[in-house]
């Protein structure tokens, strides 16, 4: 099993869209990356903290690689936007990646790099080492399956989880 701290706007899309995919075993919504020691979505949100709303994805590389892990991060926001993603903005919806150690490094450049070749502009996600990770509140748990009539949700979360479903047939959920 491989966990990788991934932040890309609001951890609601990203929490559901990893979870259409085969191989992935669990998505912790949090925070990491900033200051505190004891960030709530409340203290994240004023931007404040200096933490990223993230997910850990916890997956099995025997059943979906690495790089798919990555490419579907990559085509599920905007990596071009600093510090947001569309109307969601501050340094908490910034795109970042939070990596383990060197080899979890090297792997999240290479992804990056391939992104460039996705998006035209620049591409500004950071590759960081990963700090405490703090899980968010239950609530913020598999969001959008609790709450698919959300406005936020049909708006925003749905269509990322239908480019995944399209994009990545392969390797859906059976």
């Amino acid at each position: 099993m491989r966990t990788y701290v991934l932040a890309g706007g609001c951890f609601w899309c990203l929490d559901a869209a990893y979870r259409v995919l085969r191989g992935v075993h669990e998505v912790i919504s949090g925070y990491t990356g900033g200051e505190s020691d004891t960030p709530t979505y409340e203290s994240v949100c004023t931007g404040q903290t200096g933490h990223a709303e993230a997910v850990a994805v916890s997956f099995d590389p025997e059943v979906i690689p690495s790089d798919v892990i990555l490419d579907v991060f990559f085509t599920i926001h905007d990596p071009r936007q600093l510090n947001r993603q569309g109307a969601d903005v501050g340094t908490q919806y910034r795109s970042a990646m939070f990596y383990h150690d060197e080899e979890e490094r090297a792997l999240f450049e290479s992804a990056r790099e391939r992104a460039a070749d996705m998006w035209e502009g620049d591409v500004v996600t950071e590759v960081s080492p990963l700090g405490p990770f703090y899980q968010a509140e239950d609530y913020h748990q598999d969001f959008f399956a609790k709450n698919p009539t959300q406005g936020y949700c049909l708006a925003v979360a749905a269509p990322k989880v239908k480019k995944v479903r399209q994009s990545f047939e392969e390797y859906l959920q059976r």
